[in-house]
């Protein structure tokens, strides 16, 4: 009975916790729209169809969770849409599961996703979480890039903690250079926010939140980390004054990402944080790298 009630308790501090960094996101946004702050640049997601979209996740979660919303919306429009799911997951330590069982059944919840989010065209690339190089990864890369001649590409960034985001990122910028194409990058907000020095464009996800909810439920191996993304997209939503959730996106020329993303990751400073499990401390994963989202800002 003391265990129900101090869960009870902990869920009910955890939603007022959460709903004052709304209310503080809320006010920030209305103060920066008033006094000019937050940038006006920032655009609403939109398409005029007929694109070719590739979303590439370096985990099975990311796509549902960095841009489920937008892939929903690409959909609505007529795009065509590729979705590469890099590696293979087998290292989460959720449920208990040997390696080659949490490959399996994170594979068996990434095809689940794309059927939500209406995704046909999708490749399991099979890449052993954590063992492998870029070297052997941003062929492939080009191969998918020459084959699709994709409009628009959704991918991670160096905005993030995670070391695997950070390769699968190099690894495109070094596909990139060698592929003529001209596509619009847009960068995804994993698990660390964009924040509003790098956020140009939002995409809200009011008309498909029922679809992407459920799209975001079928990774659920991965229920303790997709809530943290939910709760950045509605940070996201109230600062820009929209209902429901929104997904943010640093949106960029392909030139402009192969340049930021040139160098070796291990050259990267890693000075961003992520929202923990509670909400207790999200305020602190806007704050922690500001300087460096304004730097990446004017480069």
């Amino acid at each position: 009975m003391m265990r129900m009630a101090l869960r009870w308790f902990k869920r009910r501090a955890a939603a007022a916790v959460e709903a004052g960094w709304r209310r503080g996101f809320w006010l920030a946004g209305a103060i920066g729209r008033a006094t000019g702050t937050i940038s006006p640049a920032v655009a609403q997601w939109s398409s005029p169809g007929g694109q070719r979209v590739l979303a590439l996740a370096p985990h099975p979660d990311d796509e549902a969770c960095g841009c489920g919303g937008a892939l929903l919306r690409h959909r609505a429009a007529g795009d065509a849409i590729t979705l590469l799911y890099v590696t293979d997951g087998r290292r989460s330590r959720s449920l208990g599961l040997s390696p080659d069982e949490m490959a399996a059944r994170r594979r068996a919840e990434a095809a689940q996703a794309a059927a939500v989010l209406g995704v046909t065209v999708w490749h399991w690339l099979c890449v052993p979480e954590w063992e492998w190089e870029i070297e052997d990864l941003a062929p492939r890369l080009l191969t998918t890039l020459a084959g699709m001649q994709p409009d628009v590409i959704y991918a991670p960034s160096r905005v993030d903690f995670h070391p695997e985001h950070w390769k699968v990122a190099h690894a495109l910028a070094v596909a990139l250079a060698q592929w003529p194409g001209t596509p619009r990058v847009r960068v995804m907000a994993l698990q660390v926010p964009l924040g509003s020095a790098l956020t140009n464009l939002v995409s809200s996800t009011a008309s498909v939140g029922e679809q992407h909810r459920a799209a975001i439920a079928a990774h659920a191996s991965q229920v303790y980390s997709t809530a943290r993304t939910q709760r950045m997209r509605r940070y996201t939503a109230v600062a820009c004054g929209l209902p429901g959730e929104a997904e943010a996106f640093w949106e960029m020329t392909a030139a402009r990402y192969q340049r930021l993303h040139a160098s070796a990751p291990s050259t990267w400073p890693t000075v961003f944080r992520s929202l923990r499990a509670g909400p207790w401390t999200d305020g602190l994963a806007y704050l922690w790298g500001r300087r460096t989202r304004h730097t990446l800002s004017r480069d």
